[in-house]
Formats: C-alpha cells, sequence, structure tokens
C-alpha cells in the first residue's frame, strides 16, 4: 500500500516545495562551511542551514502527516524547537572557546579585547590602592 497516492496533489507539491527549500538551505550552510576560510567565517554559515533548513524540512512534515492522517500533527514542532535551540547556544560556546583559545595564544588576526573604559578605570584605580597598600606593609 503506497501512501502517497492518497496524498492530494496540492499537498505533495506543498510538501516538495518545503523540502527543496530546506534542502536547498542547508546545502547552503554547507557550502558556507566548506568554502569560507576562517573559523569564526564557518561558525556562521551552519546555523542559516541547520535553523531555516530544518524549519523548512520540520514543516513539510507537518503537513505531510496531517494530509495522511487526517488530523494536525504537531509533535514535529518540538525537533525544530530542540534544533532552533540548540544550535545558536552551541555555535556561541565554539566561538567564544576559540577566541579565548586564540587569546591565550596571542594570535594575532583575533583582536585583542578592549574593556570599557569604565571598568578600565575602575581596574587601574585597584592597581593603584594594592601598590599603596604593598608600599606601606598593611597587607600582603
Amino acid at each position: 500500500m503506497n501512501h502517497v497516492t492518497d496524498l492530494p496533489l496540492w499537498v505533495a507539491w506543498l510538501v516538495a516545495a518545503f523540502l527543496f527549500i530546506g534542502a536547498g538551505l542547508t546545502l547552503t550552510g554547507s557550502f558556507g562551511l566548506y568554502r569560507l576560510s576562517s573559523f569564526y567565517d564557518r561558525i556562521h554559515a551552519p546555523t542559516l542551514g541547520t535553523s531555516w533548513g530544518t524549519a523548512a524540512i520540520v514543516l513539510a512534515s507537518i503537513i505531510y502527516f496531517s494530509a495522511l492522517q487526517s488530523r494536525p500533527v504537531f509533535h514535529e514542532i518540538l525537533i525544530g524547537i530542540f534544533v532552533t535551540i540548540t544550535t545558536p547556544v552551541t555555535f556561541m560556546l565554539l566561538g567564544r572557546a576559540a577566541l579565548y583559545r586564540d587569546r591565550s595564544e596571542n594570535n594575532p588576526e583575533v583582536p585583542a579585547m578592549d574593556l570599557p573604559k569604565d571598568i578600565l578605570d575602575k581596574l587601574k584605580l585597584a592597581d593603584k590602592t594594592e601598590s599603596v597598600y604593598l608600599e606601606s606593609g598593611e597587607r600582603e
């Protein structure tokens, strides 16, 4: 028994369109991952593919199974929510870890950490008070 023959033509076209959109976005993210040169450039391309590509594929799945079962099917939304939430968080953590590693290795391609002026002033003030305490022998 073939369930595809039971689908109306407009549902099949709609599902096919969302599948092609999702596959195209995922392919675009894959090409970006392959073609871009640095890690920091590469980290942005897969986010597009996994976020919007997954959303289009999940939408195609919702439409297909809702039409096939003659009732709304929404449990695929959980898959989309989990992928949409976890992917950016994962890439942020990877980016921060790579930035920390590159700064600790004094990589010249990575900009130095610029602190806001008010924090720098507080740090300078703390250093001055610490040196005054150390000179007078009150605190070590």
